[in-house]
């Protein structure tokens, strides 16, 4: 704790150029690097499978 202590109260910078990102822009920047490509698919099929039954 004492490497961070000069830092750890200091407030979050905020830019006074760029506005914030909504929750759902920052999603949206991840959305191509998806670590589990075909899930939604999966999970997609699992479901229809399930309601027909």
């Amino acid at each position: 704790m004492d490497n961070y202590e000069d830092i750890i109260n200091l407030p979050h910078p905020v830019s006074k150029k760029h506005p914030q990102m909504s929750m759902m822009q920052r999603a949206a920047q991840f959305a191509p690097f998806a670590a589990l490509t075909g899930y939604d698919d999966a999970i997609s099929e699992a479901t229809e499978k399930q309601s027909l039954d």
